[in-house]
């Protein structure tokens, strides 16, 4: 047995943890804010507006972060297929982590003004312009280290730092909700956003000990690395960049719908106390870290394309029935309906997103392909969904047309899973 295969399971092992760890925090800080959005920050920052209209508002600046990630996508991808995946892991992490802690020691409207909600907007766009790279990066130092056949697990294992993340901005305010009104709104809010100093220091120390993926290794030896990445992806493969987006757009909008809308929903509309949803959505997640990883060995077994398809049909059965288990107001079929519908929803088709999405592209404009098919349809509508649900309920009074709504998209991820191309039995290597 050569060193190289002896070395193999301990780099990869480290390479695995290092970016689940990193993608937890990174999750983390980028979610915070959807969770506060939810419940306070439609107060401190636009407390003009009537209730409905402040929650909108919040949402937009929620929104703001994932009109950001394409860019993101665009500018990392470009660096990380020209100079490395390592380099832009780092600094996505920076900027994501400076962002999140400016906004635990941003004044409120009472205090600057029209300023507050300005500067929000303003370190949202920070916080989305980091993820948009960070997703793309995380993926791509896993599965461009993995062996051939294990991919899809590798990469569904990324994929953990997800839930993970959820559960940990979710279960943060859990405790702090419970705060008396008072505190939490005039600095309990904040203690999520200020902690994320220490979790960046911590997922930069673990970055730095990565090295480059063998596949960018080998192709920036054996030919020449690609001077202009997305406008490589859209002169070669611009149907594959359509597919990538169209995939993802359905469970990526679940997902908000899940851990955002209904938390506005649920407390507002039907009465029910903010830690019972915030229970539920912590159940999901938690399960999430069982179908993940099984979603993603699946796809190993049987292909990408019928486990994804499986996922999307399933989403598309759920988008009424979802509306019913919290219509009862039963704290069991709740929290259980909740974290069932969050793991066939987006469970599914994010843990073998990781892998299939970034196999659709070549080695040269990998970073730029993938990340550009996750964060556009992220912007397209996992931004949106939210503000689009809200609007929709507003407009009703009920939640019909939020499910149909789900059901359209549900419709379009179908069309792209099925002319995708399968992809579990190739190499990673190459252009």
């Amino acid at each position: 047995m050569s060193t190289a295969t002896i070395d193999q399971p301990s780099t990869l092992n480290t390479v695995l943890w290092a970016s689940v760890l990193g993608t937890v925090i990174e999750w983390y800080d980028f979610l915070i804010y959807g969770t506060a959005a939810a419940l306070v920050f439609n107060k401190l920052f636009f407390p003009s507006f009537a209730p409905a209209a402040g929650t909108l508002a919040a949402f937009g600046t929620y929104a703001v972060g994932f009109a950001a990630r394409p860019l993101g996508g665009i500018v990392f991808g470009h660096f990380g297929d020209r100079i490395g995946r390592k380099t832009m892991l780092m600094l996505t992490m920076m900027i994501m982590g400076g962002g999140t802690f400016l906004i635990g020691c941003l004044p409120t409207f009472e205090q600057i003004g029209i300023w507050a909600p300005l500067l929000l907007i303003v370190l949202r766009f920070i916080q989305g312009f980091g993820l948009g790279g960070e997703w793309g990066g995380a993926v791509l130092m896993v599965i461009e280290h993995a062996p051939n056949g294990r991919r899809g697990l590798y990469g569904s294992l990324v994929q953990m730092g997800f839930p993970l993340g959820v559960a940990a901005s979710t279960g943060i305010f859990v405790p702090l909700s419970a705060m008396p009104q008072s505190d939490f709104q005039s600095w309990g809010w904040r203690i999520p956003f200020l902690l994320s100093v220490l979790l960046v220091g911590v997922g930069m120390f673990v970055r730095m000990r990565l090295s480059e993926t063998p596949a960018f290794r080998h192709m920036r030896t054996t030919e020449e690395v690609s001077r202009r990445p997305m406008l490589e992806v859209f002169s070669r493969v611009p149907r594959t960049v359509l597919i990538a987006i169209g995939m993802k757009i359905s469970e990526v909008a679940w997902v908000y719908t899940l851990t955002v809308f209904s938390i506005v929903y649920a407390t507002t509309k039907l009465g029910l106390p903010r830690t019972l949803i915030l229970n539920g959505i912590i159940a999901g997640a938690l399960l999430e870290l069982i179908t993940l990883p099984l979603a993603g060995a699946l796809s190993d077994r049987f292909g990408r394309k019928p486990i994804y398809l499986t996922g999307v049909v399933l989403s598309i059965a759920c988008a009424f029935p979802v509306f019913w288990l919290l219509e009862t107001r039963d704290p069991v079929f709740v929290i259980v309906g909740l974290a069932l519908v969050m793991n066939v929803t987006h469970a599914i088709g994010f843990g073998i997103g990781a892998s299939w999405m970034p196999e659709l592209f070549g080695t040269r404009v990998r970073y730029t392909g993938a990340s550009l098919g996750c964060q556009v349809s992220a912007a397209l509508s996992g931004g949106f969904a939210p503000i689009i649900a809200t609007a929709l309920l507003a407009w009703s009074g009920a939640t019909w047309p939020v499910s149909l709504y789900l059901i359209a998209l549900g419709l379009i991820a179908a069309w792209a899973v099925t002319v995708a191309r399968e992809t579990h039995a190739e190499g990673i290597g190459g252009a």
